[in-house]
């Protein structure tokens, strides 16, 4: 894989993932508001997903995923000299989620900040990471992805309770003398920001569903293709394609016209839910777990959503 001029290069460690023990499944939404089982699962491909409780923050849930991320690492706390956090669901603004994430971990003294890109919050705070070790201005990340999204969506609005859901997942990432993160292929469509949005702190989130769709659907395959493209990967190479989990419809769109035939393709939305920034680390570390990829693998990442930004990369896999 190829990578800019620049040294050192960067690669992922290892990963982790958390998910709140609440399940919540689509008859238990059924109860409550005017849709089904079928309607959930035909329209955005979802069975069930993870609601934190009342008193589990994203903070919370960080520190879980990123605990596990550093135990898989095998590295210690004073490893870790800067820690990304990307978030778009956090109560309030400040503090931000990054510096407490790493003194709950016992992380000394790290840099430490937030990303908001929503759902492509993870691929731009990797790309940053990645950026900092091949700098010289850090040497071990931890990247962390969560969100409680079911603090931001009416329980009544079956156009969004049905979909968004609540986790974190994690990545630590270190120094490598042959490229392990590709080249970012990055970018955004303000013109179109307020299909997603939330009006203020008293309002719910706001997603015009069609619109979204169409953009996902019919803008988003070049982006995949250029991270290829960037990295000097053919995607019929790739192990496996891990894009957000926005809805089971866009995920199989995307993968279709990418051609990536012999990829495993996560389809972490069907019992996740759509988990914003935190969907990909999750996925990824769930298909870890489970055995579906190999070690030393190239995946494709894809992130995309509210603002609305999109980032992909390549990388090889832990």
């Amino acid at each position: 894989m190829s990578s800019p001029p620049g040294s050192p290069g960067a690669r992922v460690l290892a990963f982790g993932g958390y998910q709140p023990s609440r399940v919540v499944t689509n008859d238990d939404l059924a109860k409550t508001m005017d849709t089904n089982d079928e309607w959930i699962r035909s329209r955005v491909g979802i069975a069930s997903r993870r609601i934190a409780e009342a008193d589990e923050s994203p903070v919370d849930m960080a520190v879980h995923a990123g605990g596990k991320a550093l135990a898989a690492s095998g590295l210690a706390a004073a490893d870790i000299d800067l820690v990304i956090v990307a978030t778009c669901s956090m109560e309030t603004a400040i503090p931000n989620a990054a510096g407490r994430v790493a003194h709950r971990l016992g992380i000394q003294a790290p840099g430490a900040y937030d990303v908001n890109a929503a759902c492509a919050g993870f691929c731009y705070a990797l790309s940053a990471a990645s950026d900092a070790i091949r700098a010289g201005s850090a040497r071990h990340v931890l990247v962390v992805g969560t969100e409680k999204m079911s603090q931001w969506v009416d329980p009544g609005d079956r156009s969004t309770a049905v979909i968004f859901a609540d986790g974190a997942g994690a990545a630590v990432v270190g120094p490598s003398e042959t490229p392990g993160i590709g080249p970012v292929a990055w970018g955004s469509a303000g013109d179109k920001a307020d299909v997603i949005s939330v009006a203020d702190r008293r309002s719910h989130l706001f997603q015009e569903g069609q619109a979204v769709f169409r953009w996902a659907t019919t803008s988003l395959h070049p982006v995949a293709r250029a991270a290829c493209e960037r990295a000097g990967v053919d995607p019929a190479s790739l192990a496996a394609f891990v894009p957000h989990q926005a809805n089971l419809r866009i995920v199989e769109a995307i993968a279709r016209r990418l051609g990536a035939d012999g990829a495993v393709i996560a389809r972490d939305i069907v019992d996740a839910g759509n988990t914003s920034a935190a969907s990909i680390p999750l996925a990824l570390s769930r298909m870890i777990e489970r055995g579906e990829v190999r070690s030393g693998g190239l995946a494709l990442l894809l992130g995309f959503g509210a603002g609305l930004t999109y980032a992909g990369q390549v990388i090889e896999l832990p």
